[in-house]
């Protein structure tokens, strides 16, 4: 059922968002942008990773971080990130949402059902894992422009962008979160997600 975040078709659109990341990642080796080539390969083993993790996470999270990752590949490879317009932007917001969403539901595995009945605990506690994530990009791309003599940020004002972005996709990815909290958390979830994703 597509309402459910656990559908299988996700997970089929995840592995056709991988083969479609796979073909980015050869025409930024075809380009020669190695830092490119870098920053794609990362997300597609990442992908891959969640992707053969069946059982761990919901399928939509799969598909929703190999499309940031697709996401990420559209400004990269074809520099959209460089256009008039607010790409750079939405993808920021986007790709922290997508992240958070995975990542926190693998950190706080054994908690889910703690947090079953606190959920005002549990918005905060993933904003807040998410908006330190964003945090730590931040500080990955100015070290980053360090090492690599390039220009990585443009200004304190695009940072501060970024982390606003970063906030409000991991608000966002709280929320999800949350309905898949209830949905995994329910009492013969577990043997209902197995099912519904093989």
């Amino acid at each position: 059922m597509m309402m459910s975040t656990n559908w299988r078709g996700y997970r089929v659109a995840a592995w056709v968002g991988q083969a479609l990341l796979t073909i980015a990642v050869i025409a930024a080796v075809s380009q020669g942008k190695w830092e490119n080539v870098l920053g794609l390969g990362l997300f597609l083993a990442a992908s891959v990773v969640f992707v053969v993790m069946e059982d761990r996470l919901p399928t939509l999270f799969d598909f929703l971080f190999v499309l940031a990752a697709l996401l990420n590949a559209g400004g990269w490879v074809w520099g959209l990130f460089y256009q008039p317009g607010p790409y750079d932007e939405i993808v920021h917001a986007f790709t922290m949402f997508a992240v958070t969403l995975a990542l926190s539901f693998l950190a706080y595995s054994s908690m889910l059902t703690i947090f079953r009945d606190r959920k005002l605990l549990y918005l905060l506690t993933i904003t807040s894992f998410g908006i330190a994530i964003g945090a730590l990009w931040e500080i990955t791309e100015w070290t980053a422009g360090l090492v690599l003599s390039t220009e990585v940020i443009g200004s304190l004002h695009d940072t501060i962008v970024d982390l606003i972005m970063d906030s409000l996709g991991s608000a966002i990815a709280a929320t999800t979160s949350l309905w898949a909290l209830q949905e995994w958390t329910r009492p013969g979830a577990v043997v209902e997600n197995q099912a519904s994703s093989q």
